[in-house]
């Protein structure tokens, strides 16, 4: 990658050559601390707009009245922004600089995060949908500029160690999210059952159907608050990356060459196939951290609680979940100085694959136990996989970075799927549809060490 640095305020004027030491094996050279902070603090803003997200297909359900598949249209609404965006901010950013990439990707995602206030006051599922799409069109547009950003703040060596420092950050976000999902909305909630909503529509009476109605108005308030606030948060780091002055690593005497860039993407194998790597480990990733509170809740409702304390207490599980994750995301960053990246991606999927397997066959509390410990191994697959495919693309990062981000559409129709297993109720061979739905984050994990065991063959 190009290291010139200029300053990115309109008037570039390159820094010079020499105070740049392109031969340094360090992880973030000096001259790149404040911009690499700057950009590291959006990590967490995406990693809380996702697991804030994450327990409101349980919600959704509930308060709307709606099946586990029709609630799993937010994901679909959600992550279907960042496929319908990645290639457009690619191409804005490849005709225009990183900065400004991440300005546009904070200006929808607080846009997005505003327009939860009109959709509560709707009272209706599809502007919701739409404040989801919108939010993570910006989303779509910070993580293809932030990510190859990282990677472009010093030598190419210490390119995916350097990511993964950056997302080591970004389960901070997630656990914020998960924290707030669990206090703020899911606790906050109106304590009737799906039962109770339900005996109110049968009733039919006038009386009861309003009963229904300010509950309803109550609950989307509670969803909406927490989503203005990050808003809030949100239009503030807009405004100071606006007016902070920004490293430019960008090859200016490249053209925009959207063909061949394509042409080259193609035909590199290593990108092709962590593509569609990324997109099986998003998906499990979004199915183990989405239907944990289904888990959760009918292991616990075995065990006599009520459903919303179940539903509680199985976010709970989510947030151990997540700092387990974040305590691994540092461990295994530490670990690469000393394995291949490739070896410890397939390490970290074989090890997924077990726990998962224990996910569908252990009873009872052991096998939400086992749930949790997936996201011990999940940890370092997103930034590995990114980092191993865009090795050798150089100014082509700009594209094939937008080809890894569209491959986070694996969170809309994967879950989509497991929802569709939970939905049958049934038993199979005496598992739950709940339990036996989670052979399909046992596949997504074998893909992904398919790739990493290819990723090691080849270094």
């Amino acid at each position: 990658m190009n290291e010139q640095l200029v300053v990115a305020n309109g008037n570039d004027q390159p820094i010079e050559p020499n105070t740049i030491d392109t031969t340094s094996a360090e992880v973030i050279p000096k001259i790149y601390i404040v911009p690499f902070i700057l950009i590291t603090m959006c990590f967490p803003l995406w990693g809380f707009a996702n697991d804030v997200t994450n327990p409101l297909v349980k919600a959704f359900s509930k308060v709307l009245q709606m099946t586990a598949a029709e609630g799993t249209w937010v994901q679909v609404a959600f992550y279907g922004g960042y496929g319908a965006m990645a290639i457009p901010a690619a191409l804005f950013i490849k005709k225009f600089t990183y900065k400004a990439g991440l300005m546009m990707g904070l200006a929808f995602y607080a846009l997005g995060a505003f327009l939860f206030l009109p959709a509560a006051e709707a009272q209706s599922f599809t502007p919701f949908l739409f404040a989801f799409f919108v939010m993570t069109c910006g989303l779509s547009f910070l993580e293809t500029s932030s990510n190859p950003y990282i990677m472009s703040l010093g030598p190419a060596e210490t390119a995916t160690r350097r990511l993964n420092l950056a997302q080591a950050f970004n389960p901070v976000g997630s656990l914020l999210g998960m924290f707030i999902a669990t206090q703020f909305i899911i606790q906050k909630l109106n304590p009737a059952s799906d039962a109770e909503r339900r005996e109110l529509i049968t009733e039919g009476s006038a009386s009861s159907l309003d009963q229904l109605a300010a509950i309803t108005a109550n609950d989307l308030e509670v969803i909406r608050n927490p989503y203005l606030a990050i808003g809030v948060v949100v239009l503030i780091m807009f405004l100071i990356i606006a007016f902070k002055k920004m490293p430019r690593t960008e090859d200016k005497s490249s053209g925009l060459d959207i063909k061949g860039t394509f042409k080259r993407l193609l035909a590199n194998q290593n990108y092709r196939e962590g593509v569609i790597a990324q997109m099986f480990y998003v998906g499990a990733q979004i199915m183990c951290w989405t239907f944990i509170i289904h888990y959760g809740t009918e292991v616990f409702m075995k065990m006599g609680m009520t459903e919303q304390a179940a539903e509680a207490k199985s976010q709970l599980f989510n947030i151990y979940a997540m700092v387990i994750f974040c305590i691994s995301r540092f461990v295994c960053t530490f670990i690469l100085k000393y394995i291949q990246p490739g070896k410890l991606l397939m390490l970290l999927a074989a090890g997924g694959m077990v726990f998962t397997v224990g996910t569908v066959f252990l009873e009872g509390i052991l096998g939400l136990y086992s749930l949790v410990a997936i996201s011990a191994c999940m940890s370092l697959m997103f930034p590995t996989i990114y980092g191993i495919a865009l090795t050798g693309t150089d100014d082509d990062a700009k594209l094939g970075s937008a080809g890894l981000i569209m491959a986070i559409v694996g969170g809309t129709f994967l879950p989509m799927a497991q929802a569709t297993i939970i939905d049958m109720k049934v038993l199979f061979d005496g598992l739950s549809a709940t339990k036996v739905s989670f052979i399909l984050p046992l596949l997504c994990f074998i893909v992904i060490a398919a790739y990493g065991k290819r990723s090691e063959r080849n270094s």
